[in-house]
């Protein structure tokens, strides 16, 4: 391993050669002064760049149009930072599972080139990959088979996350920085989320502190799992465990109240996750060489069997939309403005179901900020969508949940219309009456509707 002084040492075109592919670290963790330089030296050009969900601010001018003529950027999960590229066609973006991302790295991408951040190293002489694996781990072995480059940045802020470390014999070279992570702001759920979180606390979520398996929980960032969590610290439940693919401050609060404690979960007493977010840098603080919590590549936390050995299951996913059959749909806006990626909500939804006690959830608001419904009659012509009718996924909105297992068509059409605001449900359901292909639903309207369970009832379980 070389030590090296700046970024322009080894971020130059006589080492990032035309015709290199290059996977880099995402999230919280992309090394960000070696990412500016590769933005900044525009003699870099003809190679290909792979990454999921980059954040910080750094990198905005790695995305620019200007620096895309160079170098093409796929992008396999967007962030804000590549959102504008993807959808003007300067960059492309990639659909794929989260857990099939190291397969591919091995046969089909075969990066030659990796940029990372770790952390460390430790009293051994290896590295953590920090807030980040996913995909990582494997581009490094794929790169170390080809005779390639593994160039990393050690950030003083990077929490040394147990579970997934690297030799030093690994690094080629090694750039020593301190700059802030990216985080994650925590947002206070208004009414709205705090009523879906409610009723998730109040059906899905099992005590563990029994002689039955707790629940062992999947779920990420923003006010919906930050309601989930709060509702299930009011409930009092215990003893339940994380499987995850994103570990966030709302799992931390969590693990420190001691109700996650993964008595019950396969595969070792501690939260497992490939990818970590903290609201400020206490919260990545909190993370370094705390054995409650340990890193491993999205291959093991995504993987279906994997998740389906879990006992109790149960994975809290969101959506952009769904419509009256139950496809669901999360990573686009339409058939070709892409929001977000596919991610690992299909990972996690197949996993689920086979689990013992498991339960697949969208949960959303059932309107846009704009006022425009989430429930439609049918999804945008086109759209990736992340879940089909045959998933079996149960949907909670503020209005209640709905559970459409064993339920026909024109019975999931009725309980998914009663998700909705109150103000479009009248015309979800009207459009439902007058179509024949439903099989006659207006037996099911007005009286109990089958799979739907209301918000009033379901908060008297709380």
């Amino acid at each position: 391993m070389k030590i090296i002084n700046r970024a322009s040492d080894v971020i130059r075109p006589e080492i990032i050669k035309p015709g290199s592919v290059i996977y880099a670290a995402g999230n919280a963790a992309p090394p960000q002064i070696l990412l500016g330089q590769l933005a900044d030296d525009l003699s870099i050009k003809d190679v290909d760049f792979y990454g999921v969900l980059f954040l910080g601010d750094r990198l905005k001018p790695l995305f620019s149009e200007k620096r895309c003529e160079g170098i093409t950027f796929r992008i396999l999960f967007n962030s804000y930072l590549t959102r504008e590229a993807v959808n003007k066609g300067w960059a492309k973006y990639h659909p794929i599972h989260l857990s099939e991302i190291p397969k591919y790295l091995f046969h089909k991408i075969k990066p030659n080139v990796v940029m990372l951040t770790v952390s460390g190293p430790d009293q051994a002489g290896n590295y953590s990959l920090g807030t980040t694996v996913e995909g990582v781990l494997a581009a490094i072995a794929v790169a170390r088979e080809q005779r390639g480059l593994v160039i990393a940045e050690v950030n003083r802020r990077m929490p040394f996350v147990l579970g997934t470390t690297v030799p030093e014999s690994v690094i080629d070279y090694l750039l020593e920085t301190d700059y802030d992570l990216p985080i994650s702001p925590v947002k206070e759920p208004d009414e709205t989320a705090k009523q879906i979180g409610e009723i998730i606390a109040a059906l899905y979520i099992q005590d563990g502190r029994g002689n039955k398996p707790g629940s062992t929980l999947q779920y990420g960032i923003g006010e919906v799992p930050e309601a989930v969590t709060a509702a299930i610290l009011k409930r009092g439940v215990g003893d339940l465990g994380i499987h995850t693919e994103l570990f966030s401050g709302a799992m931390a609060k969590l693990v420190k109240k001691g109700v996650v404690t993964n008595r019950w979960k396969k595969g070792g007493n501690f939260a497992i996750s490939a990818i970590f977010l903290a609201e400020n840098q206490a919260g990545y603080d909190w993370l370094s060489f705390n054995s409650s919590v340990q890193s491993r590549p999205s291959n093991i936390t995504n993987h279906v069997f994997r998740i389906a050995e879990q006992p109790q299951m149960v994975t809290i996913n969101s959506a952009i939309g769904v419509d009256l059959h139950g496809n669901i749909w999360a990573d686009s806006l339409d058939a070709r403005k892409i929001y977000s990626g596919v991610g690992g909500q299909s990972d996690f939804i197949r996993g689920a179901q086979y689990s013992k006690g498991g339960v697949a959830i969208i949960a959303m608001k059932s309107r846009t900020k704009a006022g425009v419904s989430k429930i439609v009659d049918r999804s945008p012509g086109g759209i990736t969508v992340t879940a089909t009718p045959a998933d079996q996924v149960i949907i909670v909105t503020e209005n209640g949940a709905f559970d459409p297992r064993g339920l026909s068509l024109g019975e999931r059409a009725v309980g998914i219309a009663h998700l909705a605001h109150p103000d479009d449900r009248d015309r979800l359901l009207q459009l439902i009456v007058d179509d024949p292909a439903f099989h006659r639903p207006e037996k099911l309207i007005g009286g109990k509707i089958p799979g739907f369970t209301p918000y009033e009832e379901a908060i008297k379980l709380m």
